[in-house]
Protein backbone atom coordinates (compact mmCIF):
# COMPACT_ATOMS: atom_id res chain seq x y z
CA UNK A 1 0.00 0.00 0.00
CA UNK A 2 1.22 3.43 -0.92
CA UNK A 3 0.86 6.11 0.61
CA UNK A 4 0.83 9.95 -0.38
CA UNK A 5 1.49 13.07 1.29
CA UNK A 6 1.08 16.45 0.30
CA UNK A 7 4.11 18.93 0.24
CA UNK A 8 3.14 22.08 1.74
CA UNK A 9 4.29 24.79 -0.45
CA UNK A 10 7.36 26.46 0.68
CA UNK A 11 7.32 30.77 0.38
CA UNK A 12 10.09 31.88 -2.52
CA UNK A 13 11.66 34.68 -1.07
CA UNK A 14 12.81 36.04 -4.53
CA UNK A 15 9.06 36.06 -5.20
CA UNK A 16 8.01 37.42 -1.32
CA UNK A 17 10.10 40.16 -1.87
CA UNK A 18 8.44 41.22 -4.98
CA UNK A 19 5.84 43.91 -3.35
CA UNK A 20 6.60 46.69 -5.78
CA UNK A 21 5.80 44.45 -8.97
CA UNK A 22 2.69 43.37 -7.62
CA UNK A 23 1.80 46.68 -6.63
CA UNK A 24 2.47 48.71 -9.54
CA UNK A 25 0.80 45.80 -11.02
CA UNK A 26 -2.63 46.78 -9.71
CA UNK A 27 -1.84 51.23 -9.40
CA UNK A 28 -1.63 51.12 -13.17
CA UNK A 29 -5.30 50.43 -13.02
CA UNK A 30 -6.13 52.24 -9.58
CA UNK A 31 -3.97 54.47 -8.50
CA UNK A 32 -5.84 55.65 -4.99
CA UNK A 33 -7.02 52.13 -4.33
CA UNK A 34 -4.14 50.60 -3.17
CA UNK A 35 -3.50 50.61 0.60
CA UNK A 36 -0.60 48.96 2.68
CA UNK A 37 0.61 45.67 1.61
CA UNK A 38 -0.72 42.72 4.19
CA UNK A 39 0.86 39.54 3.96
CA UNK A 40 2.73 36.93 0.67
CA UNK A 41 1.26 33.69 0.73
CA UNK A 42 2.53 30.61 -1.06
CA UNK A 43 0.44 29.10 -3.46
CA UNK A 44 2.74 26.42 -5.26
CA UNK A 45 6.62 26.51 -6.25
CA UNK A 46 7.50 29.69 -7.46
CA UNK A 47 4.26 31.02 -6.91
CA UNK A 48 3.46 33.63 -4.16
CA UNK A 49 0.12 36.08 -3.63
CA UNK A 50 0.70 39.50 -2.48
CA UNK A 51 -2.60 40.95 -0.37
CA UNK A 52 -3.14 44.62 -0.24
CA UNK A 53 -5.21 46.56 1.58
CA UNK A 54 -8.26 47.84 -0.51
CA UNK A 55 -9.09 51.89 0.15
CA UNK A 56 -12.29 52.39 -2.81
CA UNK A 57 -15.44 53.32 -1.60
CA UNK A 58 -17.76 50.79 -0.70
CA UNK A 59 -14.98 47.73 -0.54
CA UNK A 60 -14.43 47.80 3.16
CA UNK A 61 -12.75 44.69 4.50
CA UNK A 62 -11.75 43.91 0.27
CA UNK A 63 -7.99 42.89 -0.34
CA UNK A 64 -6.53 43.32 -3.43
CA UNK A 65 -4.35 40.36 -4.50
CA UNK A 66 -1.89 40.08 -6.65
CA UNK A 67 0.06 36.71 -7.70
CA UNK A 68 3.16 36.34 -9.11
CA UNK A 69 6.29 33.84 -10.01
CA UNK A 70 9.37 33.28 -11.43
CA UNK A 71 11.18 30.47 -13.39
CA UNK A 72 13.63 28.10 -12.15
CA UNK A 73 17.04 29.86 -11.49
CA UNK A 74 15.37 33.01 -13.17
CA UNK A 75 15.41 36.49 -10.52
CA UNK A 76 13.09 38.26 -13.24
CA UNK A 77 9.28 37.77 -11.35
CA UNK A 78 6.32 38.31 -13.53
CA UNK A 79 2.58 38.99 -12.53
CA UNK A 80 -0.28 36.37 -13.17
CA UNK A 81 -3.06 37.82 -12.06
CA UNK A 82 -4.90 40.41 -10.29
CA UNK A 83 -8.12 40.34 -8.52
CA UNK A 84 -10.52 41.82 -5.86
CA UNK A 85 -10.86 39.63 -3.28
CA UNK A 86 -13.25 39.90 0.23
CA UNK A 87 -11.67 40.12 3.53
CA UNK A 88 -12.75 38.25 6.89
CA UNK A 89 -14.87 41.42 7.57
CA UNK A 90 -16.26 42.25 4.19
CA UNK A 91 -18.96 44.01 2.81
CA UNK A 92 -20.89 41.34 0.98
CA UNK A 93 -24.03 41.40 -1.02
CA UNK A 94 -26.50 38.61 0.13
CA UNK A 95 -26.20 35.14 -1.15
CA UNK A 96 -28.18 34.53 -4.71
CA UNK A 97 -31.60 33.20 -4.41
CA UNK A 98 -34.30 32.16 -6.62
CA UNK A 99 -36.96 34.02 -7.36
CA UNK A 100 -39.27 31.91 -5.68
CA UNK A 101 -37.53 32.08 -2.36
CA UNK A 102 -37.22 35.67 -2.14
CA UNK A 103 -41.18 36.49 -3.11
CA UNK A 104 -42.87 37.85 0.17
CA UNK A 105 -46.53 38.12 1.30
CA UNK A 106 -47.59 41.17 -0.55
CA UNK A 107 -45.32 41.22 -2.99
CA UNK A 108 -48.06 40.50 -5.82
CA UNK A 109 -49.13 43.79 -7.67
CA UNK A 110 -52.10 44.99 -9.81
CA UNK A 111 -50.92 43.32 -12.71
CA UNK A 112 -48.82 40.99 -11.68
CA UNK A 113 -48.39 37.46 -12.62
CA UNK A 114 -47.26 34.33 -10.54
CA UNK A 115 -46.76 31.16 -11.94
CA UNK A 116 -46.90 28.35 -9.67
CA UNK A 117 -44.15 25.68 -9.47
CA UNK A 118 -45.14 22.21 -11.14
CA UNK A 119 -43.80 20.20 -8.10
CA UNK A 120 -44.87 22.76 -5.84
CA UNK A 121 -45.76 20.37 -2.59
CA UNK A 122 -48.82 22.53 -1.60
CA UNK A 123 -50.73 21.51 -4.89
CA UNK A 124 -51.78 18.02 -5.16
CA UNK A 125 -53.49 16.73 -8.74
CA UNK A 126 -57.31 17.06 -9.06
CA UNK A 127 -57.81 13.47 -9.34
CA UNK A 128 -56.23 12.15 -6.31
CA UNK A 129 -58.25 12.37 -3.06
CA UNK A 130 -57.12 15.16 -1.04
CA UNK A 131 -58.02 13.34 2.48
CA UNK A 132 -60.33 15.80 2.72
CA UNK A 133 -63.94 15.27 2.14
CA UNK A 134 -64.99 18.55 1.69
CA UNK A 135 -62.99 18.59 -1.05
CA UNK A 136 -63.75 15.95 -3.12
CA UNK A 137 -67.50 16.81 -2.32
CA UNK A 138 -67.30 20.20 -4.26
CA UNK A 139 -65.08 19.38 -7.09
CA UNK A 140 -67.11 16.16 -8.32
CA UNK A 141 -70.40 17.16 -7.24
CA UNK A 142 -70.43 21.06 -8.74
CA UNK A 143 -67.82 19.36 -11.56
CA UNK A 144 -65.41 22.46 -10.77
CA UNK A 145 -62.88 19.80 -11.99
CA UNK A 146 -59.77 21.76 -10.73
CA UNK A 147 -56.62 20.40 -12.40
CA UNK A 148 -54.77 20.54 -8.28
CA UNK A 149 -56.21 21.19 -5.27
CA UNK A 150 -54.33 22.01 -1.49
CA UNK A 151 -52.64 19.00 -0.69
CA UNK A 152 -52.18 18.00 3.41
CA UNK A 153 -48.63 19.76 3.28
CA UNK A 154 -50.46 23.13 1.54
CA UNK A 155 -53.44 23.10 4.16
CA UNK A 156 -51.17 21.99 7.34
CA UNK A 157 -48.95 25.05 5.71
CA UNK A 158 -51.97 27.91 5.34
CA UNK A 159 -53.21 26.52 9.34
CA UNK A 160 -49.93 27.65 10.43
CA UNK A 161 -49.58 30.66 8.35
CA UNK A 162 -52.90 31.90 9.52
CA UNK A 163 -52.40 30.48 13.23
CA UNK A 164 -49.16 32.55 13.89
CA UNK A 165 -50.46 35.54 11.88
CA UNK A 166 -52.64 38.43 12.93
CA UNK A 167 -55.85 36.55 12.96
CA UNK A 168 -54.13 33.76 15.40
CA UNK A 169 -54.62 33.93 19.31
CA UNK A 170 -51.68 36.01 19.65
CA UNK A 171 -52.39 38.79 18.04
CA UNK A 172 -52.46 41.89 19.77
CA UNK A 173 -56.02 42.58 19.36
CA UNK A 174 -56.44 39.27 20.65
CA UNK A 175 -54.49 39.34 23.39
CA UNK A 176 -56.53 42.67 25.06
CA UNK A 177 -59.89 41.29 24.31
CA UNK A 178 -61.63 40.04 27.43
CA UNK A 179 -61.38 35.79 27.36
CA UNK A 180 -64.82 35.12 26.54
CA UNK A 181 -64.78 37.05 23.47
CA UNK A 182 -63.09 34.19 21.25
CA UNK A 183 -64.36 33.70 17.61
CA UNK A 184 -65.09 30.28 17.85
CA UNK A 185 -67.96 31.22 20.53
CA UNK A 186 -68.91 34.49 18.36
CA UNK A 187 -72.24 34.79 16.14
CA UNK A 188 -70.78 36.45 13.45
CA UNK A 189 -68.22 33.53 12.95
CA UNK A 190 -68.78 31.07 9.77
CA UNK A 191 -66.70 28.13 10.07
CA UNK A 192 -64.79 26.66 7.30
CA UNK A 193 -65.25 23.59 5.87
CA UNK A 194 -63.58 20.44 5.88
CA UNK A 195 -60.56 19.92 7.70
CA UNK A 196 -60.01 23.31 8.57
CA UNK A 197 -63.38 24.07 10.39
CA UNK A 198 -62.47 22.76 13.73
CA UNK A 199 -60.02 25.60 13.86
CA UNK A 200 -61.04 28.51 11.60
CA UNK A 201 -63.52 30.50 10.71
CA UNK A 202 -64.53 33.86 8.72
CA UNK A 203 -65.48 36.75 10.12
CA UNK A 204 -68.60 38.55 9.00
CA UNK A 205 -68.74 41.35 11.46
CA UNK A 206 -68.79 44.43 9.24
CA UNK A 207 -67.26 46.55 12.44
CA UNK A 208 -64.81 44.25 13.56
CA UNK A 209 -60.83 44.50 12.14
CA UNK A 210 -61.32 40.90 10.92
CA UNK A 211 -64.39 41.22 8.47
CA UNK A 212 -63.75 39.01 5.76
CA UNK A 213 -60.96 37.65 7.18
CA UNK A 214 -60.05 33.82 8.31
CA UNK A 215 -59.53 33.57 12.33
CA UNK A 216 -59.05 31.57 14.45
CA UNK A 217 -61.05 30.10 16.65
CA UNK A 218 -59.37 31.04 19.77
CA UNK A 219 -58.60 34.79 17.92
CA UNK A 220 -60.66 37.56 19.11
CA UNK A 221 -61.05 40.97 19.63
CA UNK A 222 -64.19 43.87 21.38
CA UNK A 223 -66.81 42.85 18.63
CA UNK A 224 -67.88 39.70 19.87
CA UNK A 225 -71.36 39.27 19.63
CA UNK A 226 -72.08 38.36 23.23
CA UNK A 227 -69.27 40.58 24.56
CA UNK A 228 -72.22 42.85 26.44
CA UNK A 229 -73.69 40.19 27.95
CA UNK A 230 -70.22 38.69 29.83
CA UNK A 231 -68.48 42.36 31.39
CA UNK A 232 -70.04 42.86 34.68
CA UNK A 233 -71.32 46.33 35.54
CA UNK A 234 -68.97 48.58 36.74
CA UNK A 235 -69.10 49.03 40.58
CA UNK A 236 -69.70 52.63 41.79
CA UNK A 237 -67.75 53.23 44.92
CA UNK A 238 -70.15 54.53 47.46
CA UNK A 239 -69.90 57.94 48.87
CA UNK A 240 -69.31 58.88 52.64
CA UNK A 241 -72.05 60.84 54.16
CA UNK A 242 -71.34 64.37 54.83
CA UNK A 243 -73.04 67.18 56.52
CA UNK A 244 -72.87 71.00 56.04
CA UNK A 245 -72.96 72.48 59.89
CA UNK A 246 -73.46 75.98 58.09
CA UNK A 247 -76.78 74.91 57.09
CA UNK A 248 -78.18 74.37 60.54
CA UNK A 249 -80.19 76.97 62.57
CA UNK A 250 -79.87 76.80 66.20
CA UNK A 251 -83.17 76.60 68.11
CA UNK A 252 -82.78 77.61 71.85
CA UNK A 253 -84.13 74.33 74.33
CA UNK A 254 -85.75 74.85 78.04
CA UNK A 255 -85.31 72.30 80.35
CA UNK A 256 -87.56 71.67 82.96
CA UNK A 257 -88.17 69.87 86.16
CA UNK A 258 -91.02 67.33 87.32
CA UNK A 259 -93.03 65.65 85.28
CA UNK A 260 -93.72 66.03 81.70
CA UNK A 261 -97.40 66.24 80.05
CA UNK A 262 -98.35 65.82 76.71
CA UNK A 263 -98.69 68.87 74.57
CA UNK A 264 -100.63 67.19 71.72
CA UNK A 265 -104.15 67.44 70.93
CA UNK A 266 -105.95 65.13 73.33
CA UNK A 267 -109.43 63.55 72.50
CA UNK A 268 -112.37 64.78 73.61
CA UNK A 269 -113.24 63.15 77.02
CA UNK A 270 -110.01 61.79 78.32
CA UNK A 271 -107.96 63.80 80.50
CA UNK A 272 -104.34 64.73 79.53
CA UNK A 273 -102.23 62.31 81.57
CA UNK A 274 -98.26 62.90 82.05
CA UNK A 275 -96.11 60.62 80.60
CA UNK A 276 -94.89 57.43 81.91
CA UNK A 277 -98.21 57.28 84.56
CA UNK A 278 -100.98 55.28 84.20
Amino acid sequence: MTRTTTRAARLDQVCAAAVDVARAAITEVEPEGVGAHLDAVAEGDRLVTHLFECLLAGYRGWRWAVTVTRVARSKHVTVCETVLLPGADALLAPGWLPWHERLQPGDLGVGDLLPTAPDDERLAPGYLESDDPAVEEVSWELGLGRPRVLSREGRADAGQRWYEGEHGPEAPISVAAPRTARCGSCGFYLPLAGAMRLLFGACANVYAPDDGRVVSADHGCGAHSETLTDVPPTPVDELPTVYDDSEVEAVPVHVTTGPVTATGPVAEGEPAEPYGHS
